[in-house]
């Protein structure tokens, strides 16, 4: 998936013809087809490989073999990262932010394709992740690389990485407006009206894409049937309290099964054996666990619950309606132990999915149970529906990206009132229970959380060991008044460490504050150092980042602070010199 040269001239003739801002639409548009159309390869070939295993007739007892499919699944995918990747892919939403924040937005080339070999392969043999996160990474790789080829600034590869993911999500869902959101919300924390244009024409374009070459056989699709009704309100409510209870168990739950997994340290093809062992395991008692889940979602949405327990070892009880809502709960809780086993032990694929997947499960259970316990007589597929939004709310921190993408799979936006009441109390208090989405989570754990907050990015590329002045005069305590004059008059410094035999700072004899003494000859050998100087009011060291030194600078409102290693005084760093550089920096990153 290279940019072809044939293609590339002509488009470097454009850019020469017309206007910057014409151009970054041009490029929106041919960013949005390259990415749909890399969105509609990684779905068609998940779909085929799917097909193939569970309806080939290839195996005589199939579903003995399809236990076993997933553990192959992960084996290739390992094999492929291990051989063409030297171990390492860079999975999920937060890599990409990572790459945002830390590497200039430079995507390797490598990722406009090998997330699509990857992710079918993990997918299409039966892994339980979803394969959104990892069409954001090639849509994001195709956008950077893009602006790459033709030397766009750090500000429009930006915007272009953006609108690849835009148009991933887009022709993942064929929901144009929820992937501009997605892009705005999680990529994005700049984002200036101007940005909207490119990011909404990728977006349509990716789901272009999805239509005219999917055809809407492969889509996520609903037909509501039954409107909105507000006395169901207060079930709405009790229902976002409910995501995001879920949501927070979601999180912590995958963090568990991923740091059980990273025991497995060198063994990756023991951890891709014993993780798909475990997911056969899982796989074989609930069954909607394997893959994506989307068709179990489309049952539980069209009241057809039964169905999922066809082929389990609980069938016989797929007629007992408190049976079915035990195995409907239990399934939405076991799918974060798939989705994270999937994932952590070698498999390509996100957490978008499988949190629809969960929300879907809690508002269905959730309705159900108030139905059978005779409270009320609640739509099923409505609270199904929002349910999805809650969980995407909550476990990714996207409310719009929630909201919108319900109300556009849906077919309508006649639930607009509960999804924005479901998502607001979801995110609200996962939120307030949970700072950080899952993916931003590991960034934040890592001191890596600057998404694409540009002047954080680029003040933590400054170094205090490249900004601290050396070339100043020390004095020692007894030093005399009259010996400081002379200096005084020499070196023109507004302020003397004083330091003692060690190098030790002990004080700092600021001139301001001694100028009257400078023209009193009697007190030239009376007064030292040791009695004219102040404590600093604060030392800076060396190993400290410059987040933390601009804390300080902000906290005394001082000009100069002296900088100190190991206890001994090795110079000042002025608020003056870090401005300037910052200010060098910023431009060069911006025009990278």
């Amino acid at each position: 998936m290279r940019f072809n040269r044939k293609v590339a001239i002509p488009i470097l003739w454009l850019r020469r013809h017309i206007t910057k801002r014409q151009f970054i639409l041009l490029s929106s548009v041919f960013v949005g087809l390259t990415a749909g159309i890399a969105a509609v390869i990684l779905k068609s070939a998940v779909h085929f490989i799917y097909a193939f295993v569970t309806g080939g007739q290839f195996f005589e007892y199939k579903a003995q073999f399809l236990l076993l499919m997933p553990m192959l699944g992960l084996l290739l995918t390992v094999f492929y990262v291990q051989v063409f990747r030297n171990g390492k892919l860079g999975r999920g939403t937060s890599n990409v932010l990572y790459t945002i924040s830390q590497k200039g937005s430079r995507v390797e080339k490598d990722k406009m394709y090998t997330h699509i070999i990857t992710a079918a392969l993990t997918g299409g043999f039966g892994g339980s992740a979803g394969l959104e996160s990892p069409i954001v990474v090639t849509g994001s790789a195709i956008g950077s690389n893009y602006s790459r080829f033709y030397h766009l600034s750090f500000q429009d590869r930006t915007l272009l990485l953006a609108c690849g993911a835009a148009a991933g999500i887009s022709a993942a869902f064929s929901a144009p407006i929820a992937g501009v959101l997605f892009a705005i919300e999680v990529l994005l924390t700049e984002v200036t009206i101007s940005a909207f244009t490119p990011l909404l024409l990728a977006a349509a374009t990716g789901a272009l894409c999805n239509r005219i070459l999917l055809q809407e056989g492969a889509l996520f699709y609903f037909n509501l049937k039954e409107p909105f009704h507000y006395e169901n309100v207060p079930f709405y409510i009790g229902l976002g309290i409910l995501c995001a209870l879920v949501s927070v168990y979601y999180s912590r739950m995958a963090w568990k099964v991923e740091a059980l997994f990273a025991k497995y340290k060198g063994n990756v093809y023991g951890k891709a054996i014993s993780g798909g062992l475990l997911l056969g395991i899982m796989i074989f008692l609930f069954p909607p666990l394997f893959g994506e889940g989307y068709q179990s979602i489309k049952s539980l949405s069209t009241g057809d619950s039964s169905r999922l327990l066809a082929g389990s070892i609980f069938a016989d009880w797929r007629f007992n309606e408190w049976a079915v809502l035990l195995f409907i709960g239990a399934t939405g809780l076991m799918k974060v132990f798939a989705a994270m086993t999937t994932i952590s032990s070698g498999g390509n694929g996100g957490n978008f999915a499988p949190s629809m997947f969960v929300g879907a499960y809690t508002g269905f259970f959730f309705s159900k149970l108030v139905n059978l316990l005779g409270l009320s007589h609640l739509p099923i597929g409505n609270f199904t529906m929002v349910g999805m939004a809650g969980i995407v709310s909550g476990v990714i921190h996207a409310p719009l990206t929630g909201i919108f993408l319900i109300a556009e799979i849906t077919g309508g936006y006649q639930l607009m009132i509960p999804l924005m009441l479901v998502t607001a109390i979801a995110f609200a208090l996962v939120k307030y229970i949970e700072p950080f989405s899952l993916d931003t989570k590991h960034l934040a754990a890592r001191g890596h959380l600057h998404r694409v907050d540009k002047d954080k990015a680029v003040l933590k590329n400054l170094r205090i060991i490249n900004l601290i002045e050396t070339n100043y005069q020390t004095i020692k305590p007894e030093t005399t008044l009259g010996e400081l004059t002379q200096l005084i008059a020499t070196n023109h410094q507004p302020i003397y460490p004083v330091l003692n035999e060690k190098e030790q700072l002990l004080g700092l004899v600021q001139v301001n504050n001694i100028r009257e003494m400078l023209f009193k000859p009697e007190l030239y050998e009376a007064r030292r150092a040791a009695e004219m100087m102040v404590l600093p009011l604060t030392v800076v060291h060396k190993t400290e980042d410059m987040s933390t030194v601009m804390q300080k600078f902000d906290e005394t409102n001082a000009l100069l602070l002296p900088v100190t290693h190991n206890t001994k005084f090795v110079g000042f760093i002025s608020k003056s010199g870090v401005f300037t550089r910052y200010r060098k920096l910023l431009i060069k990153y911006s025009q990278e």
